[in-house]
């Protein structure tokens, strides 16, 4: 029972996240409902006009399965489909793939307009945090 316990407490294992956006980007906060857009792909462009850039891990990737149940409530399977249908539409794109927090990082940085997301144990002064409302 002890080693069930365990298990069940190891496989589901919360994880600090962070939204984090290009140094130059404006916002500095966004709403739930707000986030959930950009990373599905809806909202496409920043108040200021200037266009998003979505960067994010792979779907089986432990970071992004927390981003996605914690930071919008919804499930990784479920942002997958929103990008399918907007590729196989004709009408959008995915997001950008990264493989790991570095590269994440240097992708924000480099990105005029970028979003992503890293673990708070990666936290990073030359990107900028958006608090998430």
């Amino acid at each position: 029972m002890l080693a069930f316990s365990l298990l069940l407490f190891s496989s589901h294992q919360a994880f600090a996240i962070q939204l984090i956006t290009h140094p130059g980007t404006e916002k500095t906060e966004i709403s739930r409902s707000t986030a959930r857009a950009i990373f599905s792909m809806r909202r496409l462009v920043w108040p200021d006009g200037a266009a998003i850039r979505v960067f994010v891990f792979p779907d089986k990737h432990k970071l992004h399965k927390a981003f996605a149940k914690q930071l919008l409530g919804v499930f990784p399977h479920q942002l997958r489909r929103a990008w399918d249908r907007k590729v196989f539409s004709g009408t959008g794109q995915a997001p950008d793939t990264v493989q790991s927090e570095a590269e994440m990082l240097e992708m924000i940085i480099r990105t005029p307009g970028a979003i992503g997301y890293i673990s708070e144990d990666n936290r990073d002064e030359s990107v900028q945090i958006l608090q998430v409302e």
